[in-house]
């Protein structure tokens, strides 16, 4: 894989250098030492993914990330110190499509390998991701639902989500009813902050979701560990290492798949923004089972992958801008 380096810091720099020679078949593409370099250097080379820092001269990592992600789009991780620190401006780039976020490696200090293993971990996962692939299937004709019973929108999101889910959720009124799970691609460390920061926005009471805890009326409930989230037969939630063999954690497509499994009422499923396919497969078995889909658009997407595949596969009912999606909500639940 190549893979740019934009940080301003030469012991940084050599940190990551170092850490990616571990892996043989990882390149380094370039080396930019404040965010305007890289934006420059990213139009003329785009790599397959940049590992970028927070705080630099002259651009910011989260500023060059929004510049990269609209002019010459290709995969980002912000890698910083403090990660708790700095959770905001981490969810700020993350809303520009930034994917994931790891702590610089240590240099020099202790096992180095082990201190690059969870950079490599989420390179790994990001690879995996670069190289998916549609899928032709077309999805057959949802049959028609009833809407007694509790109600329920479950929506997935990664790359670019922080920030959506904000636009979505403000827009809801505090007397919006059904109750919302959201699974977001974002590592547990950040999971509180999250859903700290989306409350702050939000005019519905947001927290994290809990073991065992059924989906509350009016309240959204965010996956918070790195355990996969479902919905059991109880209708209430739980967290599973399994599967195991699912790259990202938690899986949008294991909530999902189980939701058409096991939900009693009215749903509606909902992929935003986001790279990869993960909720593509799990939408469809959503609208197999009569639920109302949704697919946020490409145009208001930072990043068109996951809802893309889901068009793809006819999963979506309805592809819509994302600031369509709270007032069709309001229709769908009237």
């Amino acid at each position: 894989m190549n893979i740019a380096i934009v940080n301003d810091m030469p012991m940084a720099v050599e940190a990551l250098r170092r850490a990616l020679a571990f892996e043989p078949e990882h390149r380094v593409a370039w080396v930019a030492y404040d965010g305007a370099e890289a934006v420059r250097l990213c139009q003329a080379h785009t790599p397959d993914l940049i590992l970028m820092d927070l705080f630099m001269p002259v651009m910011d990592g989260v500023e060059a990330t929004r510049q990269i992600m609209a002019n010459s789009p290709c995969a980002i991780v912000i890698v910083t110190t403090d990660q708790r620190q700095n959770v905001h401006r981490v969810f700020e780039a993350m809303g520009h499509g930034a994917l994931d976020v790891v702590d610089t490696p240590a240099l020099g200090v202790g096992d180095a390998k082990g201190a690059a293993a969870p950079l490599l971990r989420k390179i790994f996962n990001i690879g995996w991701l670069i190289g998916q692939r549609g899928s032709g299937t077309r999805a057959p004709p949802a049959p028609v639902r009833g809407a007694a019973g509790p109600r329920l929108v479950a929506i997935g999101s990664s790359a670019g989500g922080p920030a959506a889910l904000e636009v979505l959720l403000k827009a809801l009124p505090q007397a919006f009813e059904p109750a919302i799970v959201v699974v977001q691609h974002v590592d547990q460390v950040f999971a509180q902050g999250m859903a700290d920061w989306l409350a702050s926005a939000s005019k519905l009471p947001v927290r994290l979701a809990q073991h065992g805890e059924t989906p509350q009326a009016g309240t959204v409930l965010l996956a918070g560990t790195n355990h996969h989230i479902r919905l059991l037969k109880t209708m209430t939630l739980a967290y599973t290492a399994e599967p195991v063999n699912e790259i990202y954690r938690p899986s949008i497509d294991v909530f999902f798949a189980s939701v058409a499994r096991f939900w009693e009422g009215e749903a509606v499923g909902m992929l935003l923004t986001g790279m990869g396919r993960d909720g593509a497969s799990g939408l469809k078995a959503l609208r197999q089972q009569g639920h109302h889909t949704i697919a946020q658009d490409q145009q208001t997407s930072a990043v068109y992958g996951m809802p893309k595949a889901a068009v793809a596969i006819d999963a979506a009912v309805e592809v819509l801008p994302l600031e369509r999606i709270a007032p069709r909500l309001l229709e769908v639940f009237s």
